[in-house]
């Protein structure tokens, strides 16, 4: 396998804080495993890039979702327990649109690293999760999601955009993640 990138998309405050204006019910139940999946990300040069939804006031996106993650405001920064930490080499890509490659400097960032291979999480995995899944594979990336890093707003949701992203890509837990990416050293 070549170089990877683990993608954490929009663990932020409007999405996971029970204050958020578009809580993922489900989004602060993977933040034990994330924090392990970067952890383990560090320890073994995995590239991580935090995703960060931040619409301007006045977004079309507005038009058909409720406002939410303002560039800026409260709602659009990372959960005090998920930050990005640029000391390590993390990455933050800010977007407007579901998908991380809509618009941004993802694809540029990734090609510049040598990145092949992006590992998806996050939440919500029926919308922005998988949005960014298929743009992965549209712009020739191997696609991995590791199921239990991210959430939707039900089982049934999830599991919708797990079986999706696993008509393209490989789908499997963070124990299966760490067991195929483990740097040996010595």
């Amino acid at each position: 396998m070549g170089k990877q990138a683990v993608v954490i998309i929009d663990m932020l405050n409007d999405f996971i804080h029970p204050d958020g204006a578009l809580t993922c019910p489900n989004g602060a139940g993977i933040v034990p495993a994330l924090q392990e999946l970067i952890e383990f990300s560090h320890e073994n040069e995995i590239q991580v890039i935090f995703v960060q939804e931040a619409h301007r006031k006045n977004d079309a996106d507005f038009r058909v979702r409720p406002v939410h993650a303002i560039k800026g405001s409260w709602g659009s920064d990372f959960i005090d327990k998920l930050r990005p930490d640029e000391s390590k080499g993390d990455y933050v890509v800010q977007k407007r649109r579901h998908s991380a490659f809509s618009y941004t400097d993802m694809d540029l960032f990734l090609r510049e690293e040598g990145i092949d291979t992006v590992a998806v999480t996050g939440v919500w995995t029926n919308v922005c999760v998988r949005s960014t899944a298929s743009d992965a594979m549209y712009h020739t990336y191997k696609v991995v999601c590791i199921s239990d890093c991210c959430a939707s707003k039900d089982e049934e949701m999830h599991l919708s955009g797990l079986r999706d992203i696993g008509i393209f890509g490989e789908v499997i837990t963070l124990e299966q993640y760490k067991e195929k990416n483990a740097v040996v050293k010595g």
